[in-house]
């Protein structure tokens, strides 16, 4: 078995799509209309993230959750440029740039919408 996808809802899925796929470099795999606007993004790995809106379900207030609760980490080389391009797209600082006692080096970040997004660096890879 293998994870298949991970979803969150969002107040404009298509609006967050988009802004994902401009500055996270994902890519839509597949996206429907009214009324959820479901849209499935996939990085260069094939890890897929939902998002999508569905009456049923209230999006949650995510800038008010504490961002360990539920974040999405985007590894990366480059901590300081991309998390100041990210800054420069929209983002918000949730916690300062951090170095852990494994070697990792990491940051939160809030997306446009108070979405947590974490970059991580890591000293030894997990994959």
């Amino acid at each position: 078995m293998k994870i298949e996808h991970t979803a969150f809802p969002a107040a404009d899925p298509v609006a967050t799509a988009n802004w994902y796929v401009a500055n996270l470099a994902l890519r839509i795999v597949r996206q429907t209309g009214a009324p959820t606007y479901t849209t499935f993004l996939s990085d260069s790995e094939g890890g897929i993230v939902e998002i999508y809106n569905n009456p049923r379900v209230a999006v949650p207030n995510y800038a008010a959750m504490d961002a360990l609760l539920l974040h999405i980490a985007f590894e990366v080389e480059d901590m300081e440029g991309e998390r100041q391009r990210l800054l420069d797209a929209g983002c918000t600082v949730d916690e300062d740039i951090t170095s852990l006692p494994s070697g990792d080096v990491v940051t939160m970040l809030r997306d446009p919408w108070g979405f947590a997004l974490q970059l991580v660096k890591r000293a030894a890879p997990m994959r």
